[in-house]
């Protein structure tokens, strides 16, 4: 099911060609075609617009984000633009703009480094050396401190486990070992959380969270709050809710980008763009389940214009 509960698809009858043209007009005409570019970008998958890209430069010997910025503006521009921008890319992107400037954006470089696969950890790690020549895990390491640094580090070197086999005795064991490093002892051992945590794979965990309410009669997530605190906890926490089912976790995360006095467009552009073809599906679900509303009625109340128009075509439907 993996890779196949999001909202957005392969179009079916798709020309690079007769699509680069069409976004041309609609940006060289008097006065830009807004509906033109959303239908287009917002029924291709990120492939087929990395297609689009190409061929527009072939064509016209721009780069269509450039012409997308010059010609839109606001969060409708960084959407747009972000349709068009490979996943990795993207990534590498949203995790240099959340070290950028005076404050470090922990809970985005959280979600972002929780929510990826070893794969694609490897690959942002490409994508943001090649862009900015310098190592994600540089820039991680001058804007973070102590245990959560440490964790960050773990997770964008891309070395969890991967596999779906599950291992009893090591749940056993791993269960034992955190038990001993927190609720056991005087002080925490910080660092075997961050290494079982960061390491072994989701199913893994899974199993090795089950075994440690057996031995310590606990939920681990209580133990976390117990035994630690600030943005490493949140990232333990981030990741054992993930553990548990990411696509709630991100529901969570869009909750509060679009409760509250102002929406958090950082935020929301990132999940409804990054997710759409991979668990946005499957998010829209747990949305409604856990808030009574659909997120299609939240961003609905919470935007609007082509800004709006193109949030609900990424989210798919009501539910």
């Amino acid at each position: 099911s993996v890779g196949h509960r999001g909202t957005i698809r392969d179009y079916p009858d798709f020309s690079p060609s007769v699509d680069a043209e069409a976004i041309r007009k609609a940006i060289r005409g008097i006065g830009t075609d807004e509906k033109m570019l959303i239908s287009i970008l917002t029924e291709r998958s990120n492939a087929q617009r990395q297609l689009i890209v190409k061929e527009y430069q072939a064509a016209y010997g721009k780069e269509l984000k450039d012409d997308l910025k010059g010609d839109l503006s606001g969060h409708f521009e960084h959407l747009m633009v972000a349709l068009v921008t490979p996943p990795a890319v993207f990534d590498a992107k949203q995790l240099k703009k959340s070290m950028k400037g005076a404050g470090t954006n922990e809970d985005a470089l959280t979600e972002i480094l929780t929510t990826r696969t070893s794969r694609q950890m490897k690959e942002i790690s490409q994508a943001y050396y090649t862009i900015y020549k310098k190592s994600l895990g540089d820039d991680i390491s001058s804007e973070t401190s102590g245990d959560f640094r440490k964790a960050l580090l773990t997770l964008a070197d891309g070395r969890r486990d991967e596999s779906l086999k599950v291992d009893e005795h090591l749940a056993k064991k791993d269960a034992q070992i955190l038990y001993k490093a927190g609720e056991n002892r005087w002080g925490t051992d910080e660092d075997k959380f961050t290494e079982i945590l960061c390491l072994r794979s989701f199913p893994q965990l899974k199993l090795t969270f089950d075994e440690y309410r057996n031995i310590s009669q606990k939920d681990i997530v209580d133990s976390i709050k117990g035994e630690l605190s600030g943005h490493f906890e949140d990232l333990l926490l981030a990741i054992v809710h993930c553990v548990r089912n990411t696509p709630a976790f991100l529901a969570e995360r869009l909750h509060r980008a679009l409760k509250g006095a102002g929406t958090d467009e950082f935020t929301l552009n990132r999940i409804m763009v990054s997710r759409s073809e991979i668990d946005l599906l499957d998010i829209r679900i747990e949305f409604k389940k856990h808030y009574g509303y659909s997120l299609y009625s939240a961003i609905k109340s919470d935007t609007s214009g082509d800004y709006e128009i193109t949030l609900l075509k990424i989210c798919g439907g009501d539910d």
